[in-house]
């Protein structure tokens, strides 16, 4: 246990607090049990380090990744009652996905020890979220998604901006001034913006691992598929990276996979829920619920142009960006008469030449523009709705 303790105190040590993502000052810390979710390389291990760093004492606080060969001969349950008699008060479980039978163990570990808090992260969604249905009187869950735009101006170029409300930009109450040019910024951020990482000379190669990992091992391995049926899960993506978006056929889709018709609206959730693609449904059943899909994107621009490659679309870019953004704040639905719907608002999305032809006839319709610095009466700047983490 020794060496948990040294290899905690050293990440911690080591940790940059020099910027803070969004759902930092929205986590209730105070929770006795509090689960971090989110896609892989979103910055969710770097944000519970901060948090210890910032306000806990190092004597009372453990982090521990589920990975650690500590766990091939000890259980979480064992790891927490001696971490308590040492004065424990903090765990902190990354990775946690990883271990087995975590959620049975976490549940033991909060029903037997009152004065100790927890905080876990996972990278596979679908993993975490199957075992949080057992723990949904225990822990709060947090779900985690890359870099706004909005941060992406603050870590990647040192230029602050407040956070901006859906009715804020509709109303024309953007001010940015230390960024009157926009456009460059914002096409650089739709290429290689979405992941904290991409700082790093070797964004590509990595993108390219968390993909992997994603579909041969996080998926496959929790879904319990075998690797046949993994293998399928990419050429899946590359089928919606080349086509995206797209109203889906399943049939087709399984014709050319050589797989189960039944089978493909599995594939795709899994593939969603992992944070690769996301789904747009109808209004029917609720986000995630029973409602019909009516297209398939790609989960980020940054994936559109890292797979995509030749067939980066610039109206499935700006697609992607309005869904992936918006989807924060807001419960995005597909429009009968444009792109999206967002309560009683609907939205088209286009470049600076886009018209009014498909709102005409709506009470509450808003064209999103590309290519445009300032709105101006029911005109929105697509770059505006990265500020609203």
């Amino acid at each position: 246990m020794d060496k948990l303790f040294e290899y905690s105190n050293k990440l911690i040590r080591e940790t940059d607090t020099t910027f803070f993502r969004y759902m930092y000052n929205e986590i209730n810390w105070k929770s006795r049990m509090i689960g971090l979710v989110g896609a892989r390389g979103v910055g969710k291990t770097t944000l519970i380090l901060q948090y210890i760093k910032q306000n806990l004492n190092l004597a009372e606080t453990l982090y521990v990744t589920a990975e650690d060969f500590y766990f091939v001969e000890n259980r979480f349950i064992d790891l927490a009652d001696a971490f308590i008699k040492q004065g424990g008060k903090y765990l902190f479980i990354d990775e946690i996905h990883k271990y087995k039978e975590w959620a049975k163990e976490l549940k033991l570990i909060y029903d037997y020890h009152k004065e100790l808090k927890v905080v876990f992260t996972g990278s596979s969604v679908l993993d975490i979220k199957k075992g949080t249905s057992d723990l949904s009187r225990r822990a709060v869950i947090y779900n985690m998604q890359g870099l706004s735009f909005r941060e992406y101006l603050q870590l990647f170029h040192n230029i602050q901006s407040n956070i901006f409300s859906l009715d804020e930009i509709i109303a024309h109450k953007v001010e940015l001034p230390d960024l009157p040019h926009p456009l460059r910024l914002f096409s650089s951020y739709l290429k290689t913006g979405y992941y904290p990482f991409a700082m790093d000379e070797d964004f590509g190669i990595r993108l390219n691992q968390i993909i992997n990992q994603t579909l041969e091992n996080d998926i496959p391995m929790y879904a319990e598929m075998n690797v046949a049926t993994g293998r399928k899960l990419k050429q899946l993506l590359s089928i919606i990276a080349k086509s995206a978006p797209f109203k889906p056929n399943m049939t087709k889709i399984a014709e050319i996979l050589s797989a189960s018709r039944n089978n493909i609206a599995d594939y795709c959730l899994y593939i969603e829920e992992a944070g690769l693609i996301a789904q747009l449904r109808d209004q029917i059943g609720g986000i995630r619920g029973l409602g019909k899909v009516d297209k398939i994107y790609l989960d980020n621009t940054n994936l559109i142009y890292h797979l995509a490659e030749e067939n980066s679309n610039i109206g499935n870019v700006r697609e992607t960006f309005f869904l992936n953004q918006m989807r924060v704040k807001q419960d995005v639905y597909a429009s009968s008469v444009s792109d999206f719907l967002i309560g009683d608002k609907t939205f088209e999305i286009g470049g600076k030449n886009k018209g009014q032809k498909q709102i005409k006839n709506t009470q509450h319709g808003f064209v999103v523009k590309d290519d445009i610095e300032y709105g101006y009466l029911n005109v929105i700047p697509l770059w505006q709705l990265g500020l609203t983490y």
